[in-house]
């Protein structure tokens, strides 16, 4: 199955929902700020691992150097998802990485239209 367009409004969900008023966000793992569209969706558990793959928990807004050049800085990654969601998720997450998960069509439309009411919905209550 194609997840492509699952992605594409999944990755602007994250980075709206990390973003301020303002439209800035806070690298998750370094602290540079910028505006949101100059930021990825990085992830602490690579994309590869289907099972976590569109887990909020495992996604967050970060700045191009550390998503890309710096390979998503993993262990600080690593703390910042047990500070924002607790002790242990990242652990949870790890176990969760590992379980098999194949997404029907129907289950990435449905999750593809989920993310868009939620895109539309950041957009209009922070005005960007």
């Amino acid at each position: 199955m194609n997840d492509d367009k699952l992605w594409k409004v999944f990755s602007e969900y994250i980075r709206l929902r990390d973003a301020n008023s303002e439209g800035i966000i806070t690298c998750f793992t370094c602290g540079f700020t910028a505006n949101w569209k100059r930021f990825d969706a990085g992830h602490g558990i690579p994309r590869q691992h289907k099972a976590t793959k569109f887990d909020e928990r495992n996604v967050a807004a970060q700045c191009k150097r550390c998503n890309g050049f710096e390979g998503g800085k993993r262990e600080v990654y690593k703390e910042e998802v047990n500070k924002r969601y607790g002790p242990q998720t990242w652990e949870k997450l790890e176990v969760m990485s590992r379980m098999t998960c194949k997404r029907d069509q129907f289950e990435i439309d449905v999750m593809t239209a989920y993310y868009r009411k939620e895109v539309e919905k950041l957009r209009k209550l922070k005005g960007l």
